[in-house]
């Protein structure tokens, strides 16, 4: 998958996490997002390093994967902003 693909699955990652995770966020929806994006490329890797997540296509196991990278990502962020 593409740069830009991790991109726009990431923008869809950050607004599941963040609806998965409501309350009050330092950065609110923009912070969510770009974590989104990062967990996104950091949920992709730790995904195909271990073998459960697929980072081939855009499809619900990816969509799982970026979004459980994004939720792991904005749970350490609202520890260390707490």
């Amino acid at each position: 998958m593409g740069f830009l693909s991790w991109v726009v699955l990431g923008l869809i990652a950050g607004a599941l996490a963040k609806w998965l995770m409501p309350g009050k966020d330092g950065g609110g929806w923009i912070m969510t997002i770009i974590l989104g994006i990062a967990g996104a490329f950091v949920g992709g890797w730790l995904g195909s390093l271990v073998g459960l997540g697929s980072t081939a296509g855009f499809n619900l196991g990816t969509i799982v994967t970026a979004t459980v990278g994004a939720l792991v990502l904005l749970l350490v962020y609202n520890k260390l902003i707490r």
